[in-house]
C-alpha cells in the first residue's frame, strides 16, 4: 500500500522506522514469556508474502536468508513498502538467529526495540540491518546471519 503523505509525515516529525514492543508498564523483558515473544516477531507477513510471490519459501532456516539475498529488490521504488519490508527483513534475520543459533535470544530495549542478544553479549539491531538490506542490499542477510552464527 502506497500512502503519499505518511512518508512525508514521517520525515517532517522524525517518526522512526521500525519494529518496538510494549508491554504492560513496568514489566522487565526478563519477564517476558520468550516464546511467545520469538512467535510474535517471527511473523514477518509482508516479506513471507513478497517472498511467495517470488516462490521462496521462508522456513526459518539460513538457507532461505540465501533465497531472500537473491530477490529483485521490486519495492525499491515505494518507500513505505520498502521501510515495511526492512522491518520484515530483520525480525526474519532475527528469527533465524534465534532459532538456529545456540543461546542467542530476543532481548528487548527500554524502548521497546527488540534485538538479538547473542550468548557472547553482543547485542544486534536486527531490524536497522533488515532496512539497510531493504535500502541497498548491503549487509547480506546471509552474511550477516553467518558472521552472527560465529560469534
Amino acid at each position: 500500500m502506497n500512502i503519499p503523505f505518511l512518508g512525508g509525515w514521517r520525515r517532517r516529525h522524525g517518526a522512526a522506522r521500525g519494529a518496538a514492543v510494549l508491554g504492560p508498564e513496568g514489566r522487565e523483558a526478563g519477564d517476558r514469556d520468550a516464546e511467545g515473544l520469538t512467535e510474535l516477531l517471527s511473523e514477518c507477513e509482508l516479506l513471507r508474502a513478497q517472498a511467495e510471490s517470488a516462490g521462496v519459501t521462508l522456513d526459518d532456516g539460513p538457507a532461505s536468508l540465501e533465497a531472500l539475498d537473491q530477490l529483485q529488490p521490486r519495492w525499491r521504488d515505494d518507500e513505505e513498502l520498502q521501510s515495511w519490508l526492512g522491518n520484515d527483513a530483520g525480525l526474519y534475520l532475527g528469527t533465524v538467529v534465534v532459532r538456529t543459533v545456540p543461546g542467542a535470544v530476543w532481548h528487548l530495549w527500554p524502548d521497546g526495540q527488540p534485538v538479538v542478544r547473542l550468548v557472547s553479549g553482543r547485542e544486534v539491531d536486527v531490524v536497522e540491518a533488515g532496512h539497510a538490506w531493504a535500502v541497498d542490499g548491503a549487509p547480506e542477510l546471509s552474511q550477516l546471519y553467518a558472521e552472527l552464527s560465529e560469534c
